[in-house]
């Protein structure tokens, strides 16, 4: 009954994931093709992250409501570092996107020319290879693998625990502590942009010359601080309790880590794709104008097919009416 409780739990957590973020990757791919702007790509680069995160969850739903069986080694074992790999890349993506972020207000007028798109291209590359070393590194060195008669595939069912201490240490915690930094240092910007304001409205200039960017730099602190806080208290838990659980082996059970924390885990891969479409006013407004061009298909559609009940869609003189406006 537990088991087919977590299925569920997972089925529509993985739903939602990828549900979203196929909608902001497809909002994401208009704006790159609209404004061209760099910094979009490491945001659809999180979007596909997150959503390759939902497709490998799917592969574990089967395994909750299934007959208990006992799957060979190998396939248990890269069926969690396909998940690992993935989680890795979502978490490398918020990376970038920080730093993004951070380079975007530390050199506002050098911006787009340090931001190329042969640079987008490495940085990301580099990410995926991460990624890989990171999620595969059982499967390279099969050191880190558990010989395990489980019924089901599971993190400490085919891992050493000395794996996740290691994915720990190398990858969440440096990783976190460079958000903690980018986030001082962006505070640190904001404040003192928020200071010249001050000065210039006291001197009485601010009407004529507006300190420019200090909207957006704002706007993009409160992005990243929010994300940041959403990714420490969706992962730090399942981190800190792998490490006390590999360290205390009876302090902790893996039942706990792997069917809550986890789940917890899982969960910031459905808040990035709301966070961004609710926070930044260009992928918002360009929600908008999807959801709006394809209510008017839909009306449209509708009202042919009321008109001419017996007629097929490709005979109506107004289907060069179903363009979307952008």
């Amino acid at each position: 009954m537990a088991s087919s409780a977590l299925g569920t739990i997972l089925a529509v957590l993985a739903s939602l994931i990828i549900t979203a973020n196929v909608l902001v990757a497809i909002v994401l791919l208009r704006l790159i093709q609209k404004s061209g702007y760099k910094g979009h790509y490491f945001v659809l680069n999180l979007a596909v992250a997150d959503a390759m995160v939902g497709f490998t969850v799917m592969g574990l739903v089967t395994d909750e409501f299934s007959e208990p069986f006992y799957p060979p080694q190998i396939f248990c074992v890269l069926r969690m570092a396909f998940v690992t790999f993935s989680s890795a890349a979502s978490i490398l993506s918020l990376t970038l996107v920080a730093c993004d972020r951070h380079l975007a207000i530390r050199k506002p007028f050098h911006y787009l020319q340090l931001v190329t798109g042969l640079r987008v291209g490495v940085q990301l590359v580099g990410l995926w290879l991460l990624a890989t070393i990171i999620g595969f590194l059982p499967v390279f060195a099969p050191v880190f693998q558990r010989i395990s008669a489980q019924e089901k595939c599971s993190f400490f069912g085919v891992f050493q625990p000395t794996y996740m201490l290691t994915v720990s240490c190398i990858g969440f915690f440096p990783a976190l502590f460079l958000f903690i930094y980018l986030y001082c240092d962006m505070l640190k910007i904001a404040s003192v942009h928020v200071q010249h304001i001050r000065e210039v409205e006291h001197v009485g200039l601010a009407g004529s010359c507006p300190p420019p960017h200090t909207t957006s730099d704002m706007k993009a602190l409160r992005t990243v601080a929010i994300l940041i806080g959403c990714f420490a208290l969706s992962w730090l838990p399942f981190f800190i309790a792998s490490i006390v659980q590999t360290v205390c082996t009876n302090c902790l059970t893996y039942k706990v880590i792997e069917s809550y924390l986890w789940l917890l885990g899982l969960c910031n891969s459905l808040l990035n794709p709301l966070l961004y479409s609710c926070w930044q006013k260009d992928v918002r407004l360009q929600f908008s104008q999807l959801a709006a061009g394809i209510k008017r298909r839909v009306l449209l559609h509708l009202g042919n097919r009321h008109r001419f009940p017996g007629r097929g869609t490709k005979s109506l003189p107004t289907v060069s009416c179903l363009r979307l406006q952008d």
